[in-house]
């Protein structure tokens, strides 16, 4: 991060997760109203832990991106082997980078106990604890976001104060659906929380690190090896620049809202919800009929299993 790319890339990642979140939640839900339980994470017929295996690689990069790619020496100590000032952000950067690969790694071991326990999914105990390091993750990320080493106090500073809102939502959703995994309300909230994540993220790589898209009054200073955004506080630069952060938070939330909502609307008409051989909606835990379970076209018990055959990519559940 501290960079244009260094935002728009992980920006890109939790879009594209939270997309698929949303859709996959939806669909799920749609389906199957009655029994409906939330995952953690959605497996792709035919490469079960593609989801998860894409968090790791992307923070695979982002760590070597933070720790040795990014440095001038390409390496993030100085001649004393000590972490210099400069370099504290790039650990902090990685640290969270880290914590999501601690979190996917966990759940795809966890998914492989279940398997050896069991012929077939559903592992509630893995997938409570998968939430949980999942949970870990997002506390991780608000606290290093909230306690940065970088000079967050001008207009920079105000994008991440914003950011740290949204984190917070993550995690208290991720948190909640331990407790309440039947909550579809609690999944949404969370999937479009990553969704708008990943939105923020990008457009602060690119208002901050783009010249001509800074607020008046407002340069970019190159400082400690990298570029930072000032903005003058004699004439009321800082004070006009941190509104009109908040203006453009307020928009994107409005159109993450709108996004959401006309998703839910247009799957409403392609999903319909299937038939239950249980009249009275009750949870089918008796399911275990071995690898073709990830086969069939439910979405029973536990989380999501596969769905639909119109669907682009079948998905089933963890």
């Amino acid at each position: 991060m501290g960079t244009l790319v260094g935002h728009v890339a992980p920006g890109v990642c939790f879009i594209v997760v939270g997309l698929w979140h949303l859709y996959s939640h939806i669909r799920l839900f749609l389906l199957r109203p009655a029994s409906y339980v939330a995952p953690v994470w959605f497996p792709v017929r035919g490469a079960r832990h593609l989801e998860l295996s894409l968090v790791i690689a992307g923070a695979v990069a982002s760590i070597l991106m933070e720790l040795v790619v990014g440095p001038a020496r390409h390496q993030p100590f100085d001649s004393d082997g000590t972490v210099p000032s400069d370099h504290l952000h790039n650990f902090e950067h990685a640290s969270i980078s880290l914590a999501l690969l601690v979190y996917a790694a966990s759940a795809i071991l966890l998914d492989g106990a279940c398997a050896a326990r069991h012929r077939a999914p559903p592992c509630r105990a893995g997938d409570a604890v998968s939430q949980l390091a999942a949970a870990a993750a997002f506390a991780q990320e608000l606290m290093l976001f909230h306690l940065h080493s970088a000079d967050h106090v001008g207009v920079e500073g105000q994008y991440h104060l914003l950011l740290q809102g949204v984190v917070a939502v993550t995690l208290a959703t991720t948190v909640l659906g331990v407790a309440a995994p039947r909550s579809f309300a609690v999944s949404l909230v969370r999937s479009a929380s990553l969704l708008l994540q990943g939105v923020w993220f990008v457009a602060m790589g690119v208002m901050l690190w783009t010249p001509a898209l800074l607020p008046k009054g407002c340069v970019l200073s190159h400082e400690d090896g990298h570029d930072v955004a000032r903005c003058r506080d004699d004439d009321g630069a800082l004070a006009r620049a941190k509104a009109l952060v908040n203006l453009q938070f307020s928009w994107y939330l409005s159109a993450t809202v709108v996004l959401v909502v006309a998703l839910y609307h247009r799957m409403c008409s392609l999903y319909k919800e299937e038939p239950r051989g249980n009249d009275h909606g009750e949870e089918d835990d008796d399911d275990d009929d071995g690898e073709e379970n990830d086969d069939v076209e439910t979405a029973k018990g536990g989380s999501g299993r596969v769905f639909g055959e119109a669907a682009p990519m079948e998905i089933s559940r963890p």
